[in-house]
């Protein structure tokens, strides 16, 4: 049997990550432990088992659901800059809790200091295939939280994608900035592919699907065949012929070098946003 995680969690915020982290890990049967979701829309509400409208009330529930004090779990799961509207609101409630930070660019002293500065803190960057149990997520455990806390977390996140690494934190930006916002690139890349498709002639209504398929289908050959990308590129790339007709353009506007600018221009954004 899968491990599975046992402690009570108050979620504060409601959004569509926090949806993939409660249904896709209650779906896995990792969730042992009763879950609160705080959102003060009725409609984000709506789609929990149990929500309440505000962080203090999520809060009080914590308070009646755990077996001892501190047991419970506060994940973190609103927008970064309402941390600080967050923790003058449940600062004083937080107290020794393990504190579960998915807020992007902010660094685990800054969540520690937010919450009232007693708390033990995991930072953790999942990304949006979680919402269909394909995650890839990274987890930062803070000097002050333990091992167990570690586990526990990547226990969680491994019931919305199986992977699920553990770093340094001094890493997480470029984490973000290559998993975390990768799926923008893929959409992106999928964009100039149906664009291209249809300025070719290929039918509207076939185009969507033979651009996922082929997406799809790449990416799990990667996963599955233990090639490098290199060497599967170079399989298809015959000498002269329509691929590398298509990667000479690729080469021409030096789309290597773009993607790379891209990346470091994601990381250095994330470590602005976290001060």
């Amino acid at each position: 049997m899968a491990a599975s995680f046992d402690r009570p969690m108050a979620v504060i915020g409601g959004g569509a990550m926090a949806e993939a982290i409660v249904l896709g890990a209650g779906g896995a049967g990792v969730l042992g432990g009763a879950v609160c979701v705080a959102d003060p829309n009725a409609d984000r509400r709506a789609v929990f088992e149990r929500a309440v409208s505000t962080a203090t009330e999520a809060m009080a529930w914590l308070d009646a659901e755990e077996h001892s004090p501190g047991e419970g779990v506060v994940l973190l799961a609103v927008k970064p800059q309402m941390l600080g509207s967050v923790g003058d609101e449940i600062a004083r409630l937080v107290r020794g809790r393990l504190v579960v930070s998915i807020l992007a660019g902010a660094v685990s002293d800054g969540v520690r200091r937010a919450m009232g500065g007693e708390c033990r803190v995991v930072r953790v960057m999942p990304n949006t295939p979680a919402r269909i149990g394909r995650g890839t997520t990274a987890v930062s455990v803070s000097s002050n939280a333990t091992a167990q806390d570690g586990d526990a977390v990547e226990t969680l996140f491994r019931g919305v994608g199986d992977a699920v690494v553990r770093l340094d934190e001094s890493l997480m930006d470029a984490f973000t900035a290559v998993a975390g916002s990768g799926p923008a690139y893929v959409f992106y890349l999928a964009e100039a592919m149906e664009r291209a498709a249809g300025e070719v002639g290929l039918p509207a209504p076939e185009v969507r699907r033979i651009v996922a398929e082929t997406i799809s289908g790449a990416a799990e050959l990667l996963s599955q065949s233990g090639e490098s990308p290199e060497v599967l590129r170079a399989r298809v790339t015959s000498k002269g012929g329509t691929t590398a007709a298509a990667t000479g353009v690729f080469d021409e506007a030096g789309l290597s070098e773009i993607v790379a600018r891209a990346i470091t221009a994601a990381r250095d954004r994330g470590r602005e946003l976290g001060g």
